[in-house]
């Protein structure tokens, strides 16, 4: 019993050694991060803690989803990091504004930083990646 048991044991250890038991092996890491904030020290904060992610996880596939009081950090007046999030969306970061809070918010297209996409909903686009298996991250401080 007891070699059977240290088999076991060699092969569990050599598997989770391997990566074979790691999470999402072989998949980039995948994570929606949420900005319901306006103020300047959020924006800040946010892009920090984007490039502090990218740092330690350099191909992670990023999506930062601004809604609600956060749409200023995505327009080209209000912004107070627009030349952060053009870098950062040169290095595979995504940014987004909600559609319907810009309708409340008399917010076009034209008003937005030119790398910025746009999704109809931030909550939704929120649901359907955590439903993906992205990681969700609230922005801010």
């Amino acid at each position: 019993m007891k070699p059977l048991r240290s088999a076991f044991a060699i092969m569990f250890l050599a598997a989770t050694s391997t990566g074979a038991f790691s999470q999402n092996p072989g998949n980039p890491h995948r994570v929606i991060m949420q900005v319901t904030q306006a103020d300047s020290a959020t924006q800040v904060a946010v892009i920090s803690q984007v490039r502090n992610v990218k740092k330690q996880l350099p191909n992670a596939e990023i999506e930062v989803v601004c809604h609600a009081n956060g749409l200023p950090m995505l327009m080209k007046t209000g912004s107070k990091v627009a030349s952060s999030v053009f870098e950062l969306s040169r290095m595979n970061v995504k940014f987004v504004a909600c559609e319907n809070t810009m309708a409340r918010q008399h917010v076009t297209v034209d008003d937005l930083l030119p790398q910025v996409g746009t999704v109809a909903s931030g909550l939704t686009e929120i649901i359907l990646k955590q439903e993906e298996g992205w990681s969700y991250i609230k922005g801010g401080h």
